[in-house]
């Protein structure tokens, strides 16, 4: 059964963390040498804080620190830089160096918002329309959608496609959708060129076209879309608009896999557990479902369970001799490594989000009664330093884990970078 991606709202979060605002540019752009940076940064210019968190935030000429990222994001978005607001919302949303915490994410993303600046009016119509924190109200989410798509703002765009394919907030319209993923095609996004594949292929608001569908899904996956890259897969894979070649569709499944795409993983288990195009393989079908359930794809928990529990019951020792069976494709076991590396930098970001935590519960306790001359006060900020040496010490320890994770990821990524 072929299960259509629809566009992924959670790849729309936009980070813009090469973005600026012309109105609150200053007169001197962000120097590219870091000693220079520092000095703007220092002298009080929004653009240059903004650039500076960047720098910490993705370790860039400096060891990654949220931190200090949040000290100059939070200085910039003090001063109005919408860039910065917007930042922080998307940290805070996603936990991204902060405790999650969608009541904040949503007040910048409205003070940004608030400026006119796109990524954040996309952000909070994102909110609106999922219920994060805000009500859940689709006419809100298409107004501000809107906002950020009259600036060419192509997620937004592409959102009021995908609104008036289903008839959210307005009357479903095809031909309105359509006109709004071609723009949003026309200003660089993959996730469009894909929805207009899927369109020409169910024939909504224009003929049925596979040829045409396909050329839009090419389009999409040299463009890095995962999910055209796993629709081409269920294509050759179903001889949907093309003969049947097991061989293409595994190709392209590949692709799609290496970004994690959790259907194409599915696919590569289904393929393996029916032989379609290579030989039969329990073990090598169980470790694509597995992958596939570790993203989080339904299809491939269910498959994974159904095919378990088959092996378990229908054919009793053949489920050990399928965990045991040492899998040596290429294919797999890239993809494999890639799950390791993404499990790896989600647990190295959460590990610093709660350093970042212990970091501040410390520094509340050892601001406690501080500046006050009498002597209760000065007891309670005693006490406070006292206490805050607990935290500090979880904060270390918390840096000390994240940073033997990140040995454990420049090896593995110098292991896929190395091996075809």
């Amino acid at each position: 059964m072929r299960f259509w991606a629809r566009l992924t709202t959670a790849a729309f979060f936009v980070f813009a963390l090469a973005i600026t605002v012309a109105a609150q540019a200053p007169s001197q752009a962000p120097s590219d040498d870091l000693a220079s940076l520092r000095q703007q940064a220092a002298a009080g210019d929004a653009q240059a804080e903004f650039a500076l968190g960047n720098r910490y935030y993705r370790g860039v000429g400096v060891g990654q620190n949220y931190d200090q990222a949040l000290l100059w994001y939070r200085k910039s978005a003090g001063q109005g830089f919408a860039a910065a607001q917007n930042q922080l919302g998307s940290m805070y949303q996603h936990k991204w160096g902060v405790e999650r915490d969608y009541k904040i994410a949503a007040a910048y993303y409205k003070s940004a918002a608030n400026q006119g600046y796109a990524p954040a009016e996309s952000n909070l119509a994102f909110m609106f329309q999922t219920g994060l924190y805000l009500k859940h109200d689709l006419k809100q989410a298409f107004a501000w959608y809107r906002k950020a798509a009259d600036q060419n703002f192509a997620d937004a765009e592409e959102e009021l496609g995908y609104f008036h394919q289903n008839g959210y907030a307005v009357k479903r319209d095809y031909a309105q959708a359509l006109i709004w993923y071609r723009r949003s095609a026309d200003h660089g996004s993959a996730n469009a060129e894909n929805q207009l594949g899927f369109m020409a292929e169910m024939g909504w608001g224009e003929p049925q076209d596979y040829d045409v569908a396909r050329s839009w899904y090419y389009k999409a996956a040299e463009h890095g879309s995962d999910t055209a890259q796993e629709n081409i897969g269920y294509d050759f894979q179903y001889g949907t608009g093309v003969p049947i070649d097991y061989d293409q569709a595994r190709t392209w499944y590949y692709r799609a896999a290496d970004q994690g795409n959790g259907d194409a993983l599915n696919q590569l288990g289904w393929m393996y557990q029916y032989g379609q195009g290579v030989k039969q393989d329990d073990g090598e079908a169980l470790r694509w479902y597995e992958l596939s359930a570790q993203t989080g794809n339904t299809h491939g928990q269910n498959n994974l369970q159904a095919f378990t529990d088959d092996l378990k019951y229908q054919r009793g020792a053949v489920l050990a001799n399928a965990i045991n069976e040492k899998v040596d494709d290429p294919a797999l076991l890239r993809a494999q490594r890639w799950a390791e590396i993404r499990d790896l930098r989600a647990r190295i970001t959460g590990l610093e989000s709660d350093a970042v935590q212990q970091d501040d519960l410390a520094n509340q306790l050892e601001g406690m009664g501080n500046g006050k001359p009498d002597a209760i006060s000065k007891t309670f900020h005693g006490m406070g330093k006292v206490g805050a040496v607990k935290f500090h010490v979880e904060a270390a320890k918390y840096r000390a884990e994240a940073a033997g994770l990140r040995e454990q990821l420049a090896e593995l990524e110098n292991q896929t970078a190395v091996t075809p």
